[in-house]
This record gives structure tokens, sequence and C-alpha cells, in this order.
């Protein structure tokens, strides 16, 4: 429980800010921080127990036949990701307090940025490879919302657009490796998976899956060549920046590689792919960061660099390689997560980030310029520094691969190279920025910021020193732990010292530092040299490469579609066609056991009318209202056989759904001509036709008589059974709806809503050109709303909600339900906009619609995560039954609450798309009066 709610709180966290958005910012960001600082708080309680190699799990059961359910793990690996990620995050929270400005919406920069945290510790914390790939879009998703939260920014727009789609296409990509790993172990709970690693390495299906995830990771983690992405996303607010490199989004790239390392390594296609990709990754990262003029450029290509050095550590297949790849993480995320912030405070107190302005800022803020030094200086390896530490295993650990045998003294030369670089480009953020001479044309005078706005990089910088001294009592246990679980076998034998006698690694330290200064020293020389290639805009390529594909996209679509709807159905019929038809031409089960009834009179009128109907709709269909007159007829006729069929519930949401189908038709066909033209198809396309639609009925006939004949053990008798006893009410199909498939009736009302709000918004601002006269040219009606209608309208309205009411309240043990009474009282209310008019009844109501669906969606959420406090399953329902004087006996259900939701969901949706339909007609015809 204490896990799921460690996982949970942020999630909750993100509707905070906007809750307290009309306090001051400091209350902003303090209401902000409680939740993931409780998250935190959680966290730090499971501390010994994770590094004394504990695996500690909580599991909600959702489908688990297929092997889904709500699955939280936490080890040594996801403790220190979540450390990361909720440590650093408060970080960024107090130091976004200060660094936005009033301008900004603050509420919704810290939603998002929660949002950004909880899917992140989502990614960390899942024990299923499915629910971790869900999380791992939300980061995704999160991040494109941050990059460009500064909308009127067009560098921001792009950017967020670049990094979604690199991003979700390596999801896509390891949606596909994650399936194709449940397939081969057959379970995609974390646990089982890795300890199958042998079963996976010896599949065929071994390098499909290997490339698969390694697209997901490498992208992610913009390793080259995805790299061009992380870039174009320091057009977020330094904030995001910070995050987005120390503990969240790249960070889930090597996340990923730690997580499967026991699973995937170990073989010669991952040291190729995995140490080839970072090696250059490393070079190239490093060697573009010291031509970088903007600061947060500058920084961003570090951070390809460092990824790259990273994933190389978990290419080299060792074990100890795999440890100092977690030690640079760590490491990492410290040191730029302060120098990010660094930028920040001089871009925001100096109004520059170009860095052949900012000369000469030490004499104006010392303070800061200390503490960028210090973060610096770990950036680049400095002895006494965290980052020196890793980057010593780092060097230990490429002398000691020896899988390119003779050439494999060429991994150790190029990651000296590689290090040198990080030495000149830190050199460089450190000299030209505070020293080199004066400030030129700045905007503003430097100074130092506010005092809690530094606050952040003085916890952060004050790590790497403490680490850089004292190694081992600082993050030894942190470190093992995370190794353990990394590698899923016992850590091998290491030492966290600041001294090591002298050696080759320290001596590849040395000429590195050496390396880095005379490259620094020979900057001007490089710059001409680098002056001389032509510069690469990703974000262009990416442009021209959207543009081309929307091209080819508009010319197959023009290819298909040659506007003809009639050849569209056909094609589209055709096709459903042939795909029922395969599979039933291969099934040789008899159809003789189907039980003969005696036909009924009812029946067969039924039968006949229903047939009459759906070619009436046909025949007629180029007369709207005729036609739309036989289309209910069938509508009804389905209802009377619900109800024949002893289905009550299906036969008045049947009958109610007919009547919302018929206003939304009327409505629409508002702006259609009042009939259309006749099919000029000839005898050829006639008779295509009519042997299409005989096929497709007799395949679809086909189909229904192999299900009635299919013996298959029923589930119904199980739901009939437990109905009372399990779900408290004698109605079953509503018990099903609310108890037993509430999850599915969850996620239909949440489909639903979501169409709702999509409709809402393409309607919103549509401009339609309407026909206001008949076909003799007479003007339609002026009476709008004729005053029979007026009058009985408003009688039927109390009648109607009170029906509703008890309808709803009855559904648990007789016909009726949330849905039900919702599209009762949906009916009712749009009955008095076509009776009085949009104005009229928007005068007399405030309901907002889309509170309805929120506010039905969170009541449905809310009274299926309340089960989870008493340690039930999500949605588990209660029920009781009371006496009260008078009233008597009756039952309490904790359903009825969740039916709430789906009343409110449904009420909601219908009237946002019935209603704004009707505004839209309504305001078409007032332009055309007024013309």
């Amino acid at each position: 429980m204490k896990l799921f709610l460690l996982c949970f709180l942020p999630i909750i966290g993100v509707i905070i800010p906007s809750l307290v958005k009309g306090l001051g910012r400091s209350q902003i960001a303090f209401f902000t921080a409680l939740l993931p600082a409780a998250s935190l708080a959680l966290l730090l309680s499971e501390m010994f127990a994770v590094f004394d190699g504990a695996v500690i799990s909580h599991q909600i059961a959702w489908v688990s036949s297929l092997g889904l359910n709500l699955s939280l793990r936490l080890d040594g690996l996801a403790f220190l990701f979540a450390a990361l990620i909720l440590g650093i995050g408060l970080l960024v929270i107090l130091y976004a307090r200060y660094y936005l400005s009033e301008r900004d919406n603050m509420s919704r920069f810290y939603s998002y940025l929660i949002l950004f945290m909880a899917a992140m510790l989502g990614v960390v914390l899942s024990g299923n490879l499915i629910q971790m790939w869900f999380f791992w879009e939300m980061t995704s998703i999160a991040s494109f919302l941050l990059i460009s939260f500064w909308t009127h920014k067009s560098e921001a727009r792009k950017g967020a657009r670049l990094a979604l789609t690199v991003t979700g296409l390596g999801g896509l990509c390891l949606l596909a490796g994650v399936i194709l790993i449940g397939e081969t172990v057959g379970s995609y709970e974390l646990d089982v998976v890795l300890n199958a690693g042998d079963l996976i390495r010896a599949s065929s299906l071994y390098p499909a899956i290997l490339v698969l995830v390694l697209l997901g990771a490498f992208t992610k983690s913009a390793q080259f060549p995805f790299h061009f992405w992380l870039p174009h996303a320091m057009a977020a607010p330094t904030p995001v920046s910070a995050y987005l490199h120390s503990a969240t989004m790249v960070k889930a790239g090597v996340f990923l590689l730690a997580r499967m390392y026991p699973v995937l390594s170990g073989t010669d296609m991952w040291f190729v792919l995995v140490s080839a990709t970072g090696l250059m990754t490393l070079l190239y990262g490093a060697y573009t960061a010291v031509f970088q003029h903007d600061l947060k450029g500058l920084l961003a290509y570090s951070t390809i660099s460092h990824l790259g050095l990273i994933t190389l550590l978990f290419g080299l297949n060792r074990d100890m390689a795999a440890v100092a790849a977690i030690f640079h993480i760590i490491n990492h995320a410290t040191f730029k997560a302060s120098l990010f912030m660094a930028a920040g405070i001089i871009d925001h107190e100096s109004g520059s980030r170009d860095m052949r302005k900012l000369n000469g800022l030490f004499r104006f803020m010392p303070i800061t310029a200390t503490l960028a030094m210090v973060a610096a200086a770990a950036m680049a390896g400095v002895p006494l520094l965290n980052g020196f530490l890793s980057k010593e295993m780092f060097f230990t650990e490429v002398l000691g691969q020896r899988t390119l045998g003779a050439i494999s003294w060429l991994i150790p030369v190029l990651a000296t190279v590689g290090a040198a670089l990080s030495v000149a480009y830190s050199l460089r953020f450190i000299h030209d920025v505070f020293f080199n001479g004066e400030p030129r044309d700045l905007p503003k005078t430097p100074h130092e910021p506010p005092r809690y706005m530094r606050v952040p990089v003085e916890v952060l910088v004050a790590m790497c020193l403490l680490v850089g001294a004292f190694p081992a009592f600082t993050i030894g246990s942190l470190l093992n732990a995370a190794s353990e679980a990394t590698l899923n076998t016992p850590v091998p034998e290491y030492s966290l010292a600041i001294w090591h006698g002298f050696n080759i690694p320290l001596l590849m330290s040395a000429m590195a530092i050496i390396g880095g200064v005379l490259i620094y020293m020979s900057r001007k020389q490089l710059f001409r040299f680098q002056a001389s290639f032509k510069e690469i805009n990703a974000s262009e390529i990416f442009d021209k490469v959207i543009y081309q594909v929307q091209r080819a996209a508009h010319a197959t679509i023009d290819w298909i579609d040659n506007g003809s709807y009639q050849r569209s159905a056909f094609i589209l019929s055709a096709f459903a066609l042939v795909m029922l038809a395969i599979p039933i031409s291969h099934i040789s089960e008899p159809l003789d056991r189907l039980a003969h009834t005696e036909a009924q009179m009812p029946v067969i009128v039924g039968s006949i009318l229903l047939i009459l109907g759906s070619l009436a709709t046909v025949l007629v269909s180029h007369k709207r209202i005729i036609a739309l007159a036989m289309l209910s007829l069938v509508g009804l006729v389905v209802s009377i056989a619900f109800n024949f069929f002893s289905a009550p519930d299906l036969a008045l949401t049947q009958v109610l759904v007919e009547v919302v189908a018929i206003i939304l038709l009327l409505l629409t066909l508002y702006f259609f001509p009042q009939t259309t033209p006749r099919s000029a198809t000839g005898p050829a396309g006639f008779a295509r036709d009519i042997l299409l639609a005989s096929t497709i009925g007799a395949v679809v006939g086909t189909v229904c008589l192999l299900m009635l004949t299919y013996n298959a053990e029923s589930v119904s008798q199980f739901y009939i059974d437990n109905a009372k006893t399990g779900g408290g009410g004698t109605n079953v199909v509503n018990v099903i709806l609310v108890d037993f498939r509430g999850f599915d009736t969850m996620g239909e009302i949440l489909v639903l809503g979501i169409a709702a709000l999509g409709i809402y918004k393409l309607i919103a601002r549509m401009r339609l050109s309407i026909r206001t006269r008949d076909a003799q040219g007479r003007l339609w009606s002026e009476d709008k709303h004729p005053m029979i209608l007026s009058v009985v309208s408003q009688s039927l309205l109390p009648l109607a909600l009170l029906i509703s009411a008890y309808i709803f309240l009855r559904g648990h043990n007789l016909p009726g339900g949330g849905f039900i009474a919702g599209l009762i009282t949906a009916v009712a209310m749009i009955l008095q906009y076509f009776a009085h008019g949009v104005s009229w009844v928007s005068a007399r109501h405030k309901i907002v619609y889309q509170s309805l669906i929120v506010s039905g969606l969170m009541i449905a959420v809310l009274t299926g995560l309340a089960p989870l406090i008493w340690g039930y399953p999500f949605l588990t329902s209660w029920f009781d039954y009371f006496t009260l004087p008078v009233i008597g006996k009756f039952e309490l259900t904790s359903a009825l609450v969740f039916d709430l939701g789906v009343f409110l969901t449904v009420v909601g949706s219908t009237m946002l798309i019935l209603s704004n339909l009707g505004k839209l007609t309504t305001n078409q015809r007032l332009k055309v009066e007024q013309q």
C-alpha cells in the first residue's frame, strides 16, 4: 500500500496547482511540493530494506488472465531513480518559483511538471512491462507540454513537436519489443522477465527484440543518430531543461538499458550495437558542445555526450562497467542539474545566454560563479569531485575490454579523446562566462539572484563535493543496491576511494585534462575549421520530412478516394467482407446443432417490419425526413425485440439511444439539402451493389449462425448466481456494468467523454453555409419556437427528471441505471433547447457540460480507488442493508456512487454535443435573418 501511495500521490498532485492558483506564487510552489515531498518521505522509509537487498512489490489485479495488472516494484535501481526524480524535482519546484515571470502561468507549469514527475515515477516503479510502456509514453506527452510551455515562441512549438515525434516513434518500437518479450517469456511481469534472460537470448526473436528495445532507449536518451531533438528542446524554460537532463526523459532511456541489462546483454550483438552507439554519441556530443555559443546549447550537447558515455559502459558486457554506468548516472544528475540552474540564473539576471556577450560575470555574481565552476569542474572530471570518480571507473572498464581483439586499444584512446573534449567545453563554460574580459551589450546589468533561487544549486554542488570527497560514506550503499538490481546478481567487489595509486586510468585522466586545456587554447583555430562546414539544422530537416510525408499522404488519399462516397463504401465493405470470409471458409463445424423453435406471430411481424424498414431507409435515402422516420422504425423494432426476448435494460437503452441519435441527425442534416440527388449508377453498378450487399448479408448471417451453434460454456450463469450475493443487486445487467465489469464501464464513459470534448472542439468554430428556403423557394417557417411545443416541454421537464431519478435509483434491482437515467435527462433538457432556443435555456441555467463530464469521471475513478484503502482490488463494490423508521429496510451500495459518475458523464457528453450543434444552427439562422 505504501508503494502504491508513493506512485499515486504525484498523480493526484497534478491538480493541486490548479486548485491553489488564486494564491501567491510562493504558496502555489509550497502546495505543489507537498505531495512529491510526501512521496519522497515514503520512499526514504523503505531505504534500509532496499539497501539490504529486498524487492518490495505491490500488485492490484486487473485482467490477470492476460497478464495485465497494476504492478509496482521497488528495488535498488528503482529506488535510485525515484530518489533522483523526487529529490531533484522538489529542487526544481523551488527554483521555478523564482525563475518564472509574473506573466507565466505558474499553476499550469507546475501541473505539467508534476505530470512529468508522475510519469517518470511510473516508468521506474512499474513491475509490468506493458504498464512501464504506458508511463513511458506519458513522459513524451508531458515533455511535449513542458517544452512548448512558452507557446508564443515558434522554436518552443517546433522543439516540442520534434521531441514528441522522435520519442513517440521510439515508443512504438519499444511497444513492439515488449510484446515480443511477452510472447517469448509468457509474461509481462518484470520479475519473470528478469529471470528469463537465457530464454530470450536463445530465442530466434532475440535480434528483433534487441533492436526494437534499443530503438526505444536510444530515441529517448538522445543517442546518435537520434540526438537531434534534444538541443531543440532547450526552447523550454530552464527549470524544465534542468529536470529533463538530470532526472527525467533522457534518463528514462538509460534506465531502460539498466533495467533490461540482465535480459538482453551478454551477446556480441549487444556489444556492437550498444557500445558503438554510445561511443559515437560520446564523441559527437563532446565535439559539438565545444562550438556552442548558447549556454544551454553547450550543456545540451554535453548531456548527449555523457549519455553516450553511460551507454558505452552498458555495452561493454562487463559487470563492473554496468556499476560504473550507474555511478555516472548519479554524478551526472547532480552536476548537470546544478549547471542548468546556474545557466538559468545567468540568463535570468543578465538577460542573455550568449557566451560571446557573457564575459567577466565573476565580478557581478561571485557566489553563482563559484557554484557553477565547481559543477563544471565535476563535469570535466577534476579530482576530488564526483565526476572524477566515475570517470576513473569508466577508464578502468574501457581498458579492461578485449572484445575487439587486436584493435581493442581503440576504445580507450577514443574515450580519452572524449574526456579531453569534455574538459575543453567545461573550461570554455568557466572561462568565457566568468572571466575573459567584460560583458558586452547585455540587456541588463548582471547581479546575484534571489537567495532561495540559488539554494537548489548549492544543494546539488554540495553533493558533488561530498560524493567526490567521501564516496563510500555518501552513496556506497545506494550504488551497491542499484548495481545489484541492475545486474540481477551479486555485485563484484570494487573500491569507492578517491585514490587508487598511480595507474593507467589516472594517466588517462591527466592526459584528458592536459588535452582539454590544449584544445581550449586552440579554440580560435578550431572555430575557423568548424566554420568551413555547413551547419545542419535538424528542425528544418524535420519540417521538410514532415512536409514530404504529408504530400505523400495526400497523394495516397487522392488516389484511393476520388470523392465518391459510393466508391469508398464499396472498398470498405469489400475489405470487411474478405476479412470475414477468410476465417469462415476454414470452419468445418456442423451447423445442425441449433434447436428448432416454433415461429411466433410477433417474431414474424417484427422481422417483416425490420426488413421493410431497412429497405425503405435505403430506397428513400434521398428524402431525409422520410429516411429518418424509416431508420427510427428499424430502431424501434430492435427495441421491441430486446424486450420480447426478456432484455428490458437493452430495450430502454435502445429506445433512448434512438431518440438521441435522431435528434443528432436532425441537427446535423439541418446543414444539408432537403433532398439529395438520386444515384446515377447504371445497371452494372446497381448489379455490383446488389451482389456485394447480398454477399455481406450472407456472411453476416453465417457468422450469427455460427455463434448460435457454437458449443461454448456460457458465463451468464455465473453472473446470475453471484449478482445478489456478490454485487447486492437483482438486476444482473446493472450489477455487471457497475461491479463485475465496472472497469470496462469506466473505460467506456472515458471514451464517451473524450469523444464529446473532441466533437465540441471540432464544431466550436465551425462556419457553415446553409439553405433557408425549400425547393419551391419559400422561406422556412419563421415560427422557430411553436407555442404548443414550448408549453408541453415545460410540463414534461419535471416529469422527465422525476422519472430519470426513479430509473437511476432503482437500477441496481430493476431495469434502469445511470446510463439510461442520463439519456432520459439529456432528452428532457435538449427538448428545452428545441422548444425555447439556446438563449432562453442559457439564461436559466449555467451548467457547464464539460464540468459534468469531468465530475462524472472523477466520481467514477474515486469510487474505484476507495476500496484500495481497505486492501480490496480497484472498483470492488460494497453494500449493506439498513433500517430506518417509516422508511423501513433499505440497501446502500457503493455501486450507486459509481453509477452517479456514469449518469453525469452521459448527461454532460450528450448535452455538450447536442446543445452546441443546436447553438450552431441557431447562430447560422440568426446570421441569415440579419442579412
